[in-house]
């Protein structure tokens, strides 16, 4: 392999397409998604999965061209922060799910402060991890310090994330325990539509698998970086794209299934206007 090979390895192209081709399909219909519910919450979600499909080109682009600077700083930079933008979404959905359900004193966190603190982290985690990929494709006398600097973007990733979970949790055991009224009529609705059934339930599960799937990324991530670039994690592309791109795009794939836009519409309260169910 070429000395100024900046991968480790040269990017595999069918690899590459084959990504491009299942984030392009999930994207467009979360864009479809989007567009027939108007719900802009989930605008940095679909972002996201732009994000993922210009990464993916550019790898692809890589494909026997593994010194192009540009191009591996493009990829790079998208596909480490495409999950930061689908946390922002996730975020946004349990505190208009709590509101949804009139259930704002079932929530461990205000729901008045739930998006701001979470998005807040979010933020300063992708900025973070931003300054760290520009940094890791400056050069390699950078490398180490945009590794740390990502490194700290990934573990306040992790902590906000982790409190996320917990106060999903907590929620989902109080409402369980405490119902709304709300809470009983939609689940009394939907009983009867069997594995078809949408409700502020099936949000809840959405949200819990896409956060298990993230965090699984975000450890996969921290690792690799902790390792550093001669690490065995970072010269294998195999890793990357079984706990990186399958698990992002599994994540991506959940959304279209159990999107909550079919229950919370454009999440300025009232049954919202998207009631189509995905068939598989």
């Amino acid at each position: 392999m070429s000395e100024n090979n900046i991968y480790g390895y040269n990017p595999s192209l069918p690899a590459a397409i084959i990504f491009i081709i299942l984030f392009g399909a999930s994207t467009a219909y979360h864009g479809y998604q989007l567009v027939k519910s108007r719900c802009m919450y989930f605008i940095p979600f679909l972002i996201g999965g732009v994000f993922q499909i210009i990464g993916y080109i550019c790898r692809a682009a890589s494909h026997d061209n593994y010194s192009g600077i540009s191009l591996y700083a493009i990829q790079t930079l998208l596909i480490l922060l495409a999950p930061p933008l689908y946390a922002a979404s996730i975020y946004m959905v349990l505190g208009r799910t709590v509101t949804y359900l009139h259930a704002e004193h079932l929530s461990l966190v205000p729901v008045k402060w739930m998006t701001k603190i979470f998005v807040t982290g979010d933020v300063f985690s992708f900025l973070l991890q931003c300054a760290g990929g520009g940094l890791m494709s400056a050069g390699s006398s950078m490398h180490e310090t945009g590794s740390n600097v990502t490194v700290g973007g990934l573990v306040i990733q992790l902590l906000f994330f982790g409190f996320f979970v917990v106060v999903t949790t907590v929620f989902h055991f109080r409402i369980s325990r405490h119902p709304t009224s709300k809470s009983q009529t939609e689940l009394g609705i939907t009983r009867s539509q069997g594995w078809k059934q949408r409700n502020w339930s099936t949000i809840l599960i959405g949200l819990y698998i896409v956060s298990v799937l993230i965090l699984v990324r975000s450890v996969f991530r921290l690792v690799e970086y902790r390792e550093g670039y001669s690490g065995y994690i970072m010269t294998h592309e195999v890793f990357m794209y079984i706990f990186d791109g399958l698990l992002m795009w599994i994540a991506m794939i959940v959304m279209n299934i159990y999107h909550p836009a079919e229950i919370l519409g454009n999440g300025k309260g009232g049954q919202g206007e998207y009631t189509e169910t995905m068939q598989l």
